[in-house]
């Protein structure tokens, strides 16, 4: 078989995901327990470990942008900048993705990552969630129970003058400016600094070089994704796969996720002859678990770790339910929005990021309660 730049990206995007997962596994880079740490605890580490992430690719995305290597339109996957505004589903997807990655101990991220390190709950977490993502893009399911009312409630910002949902494009909508991506980038500057400057403000951070390296290694393998497929290789992919007699799913501009691929992932594995249907996020979703695993192999930290009761599997197999509906609803879980989505500044994963947290967080208020309770 021919080795092609599909190929080439293919294995790319999977060496960058077995990096960050290798590194994601040593430094305990978990958005869940940065919002757990922080609502339990007091304690901000890893929140600013995310921050840091989201900051680097922030400001990776303008740089990338700034210098015209990259042109992140409305037509990425997901479409973050979109100009139909479907703010009902940023609120509720991203509260049930909360709710969810509480209930499954982990995001998605975390999900693949506790899989490398040898936990079977969190593959019962990644099969119920894959069926569900599958569900929501593969089946009529989104059709029959969401899309009514995302469709009623979607703002469509070309009817306001506003190119997309970007921040600079909104900002510059309402001010009336021919052009807006001078703004744009401002926009991410001052973001991308503010962010930095509040996550190393904390002497206890400065000093904490895991939390320092899994953010930054997070944010850097977004930035690699956006480059991989909006840069030079993206564009000979592109052209490429214009040519091909069978187009491989998913040729477009877009960086790391890992909802939505769990269900490209059931797809493929419905049809293990059509490699066709092997894309960047299944790629990626390997290659995360891949990097995880080498690490608890070379650290001999692998450990098998299996249900205490069944209160415990019904838990983690609602949680992953709700990640995988939600996910998809909400258009990216707290990598792919929370990171990826918000590199774009898009106001749509603003809001998907903060209801995250938001569902997170009571559903840890309310187990904490009910722990207290039954005490």
């Amino acid at each position: 078989m021919e080795f092609t730049i599909h190929h080439q990206v293919l294995l790319t995007v999977f060496a960058v995901a077995a990096i960050m997962g290798a590194v994601a596994q040593k430094t305990h880079f978990c958005t869940m327990g940065a919002v757990s740490d922080w609502v339990n605890m007091g304690d901000t580490g890893r929140m600013r470990a995310w921050l840091l992430a989201i900051a680097v690719a922030v400001g990776g995305v303008a740089l990338l942008e700034g210098t015209g290597v990259v042109n992140l339109g409305a037509n990425t996957f997901p479409p973050y900048r979109t100009p139909n505004f479907a703010w009902l589903r940023y609120v509720v997807g991203g509260l049930m993705f909360g709710v969810g990655m509480t209930l499954g101990s982990g995001c998605g991220n975390k999900t693949l990552l506790r899989i490398g390190g040898g936990n079977v709950k969190s593959v019962v977490v990644l099969v119920v969630a894959s069926l569900g993502a599958y569900a929501m893009i593969w089946t009529d399911f989104y059709g029959k129970v969401f899309h009514p009312w995302v469709n009623a409630t979607t703002i469509n910002l070309a009817t306001l003058g506003v190119q997309s949902q970007a921040l600079g494009d909104i900002v510059g909508g309402l001010l009336g400016l021919q052009s807006t991506r001078g703004l744009q980038l401002a926009l991410a500057g001052i973001v991308s600094l503010g962010l930095l400057a509040f996550v190393f403000s904390s002497r206890d951070f400065r000093g904490n070089f895991d939390g320092i390296l899994g953010g930054l290694a997070v944010g850097a393998a977004v930035i690699a994704g956006w480059y991989i497929t909006g840069g030079p290789m993206g564009r000979e992919w592109k052209e490429f796969t214009d040519m091909a007699l069978e187009i491989p799913s998913r040729v477009e501009v877009q960086s790391y996720t890992f909802i939505s691929p769990m269900g490209d992932t059931v797809r493929y594995l419905r049809q293990p002859g059509n490699f066709n249907l092997i894309n960047f996020g299944v790629a990626a979703l390997a290659g995360v678990m891949f990097g995880a695993f080498l690490h608890a192999l070379f650290t001999r930290s692998f450990r098998i770790e299996w249900f205490v009761n069944g209160g415990d599997f019904a838990n983690h197999a609602a949680g992953g339910a709700l990640m995988g509906i939600g996910g998809v609803l909400s258009m990216g879980c707290t990598i792919g929005q929370g990171v990826t989505g918000v590199s774009t500044l898009a106001l749509g994963s603003l809001i998907t990021f903060v209801s995250i947290v938001a569902g997170a967080a009571a559903t840890m208020k309310f187990q904490y309660w009910r722990l207290m309770r039954e005490a």
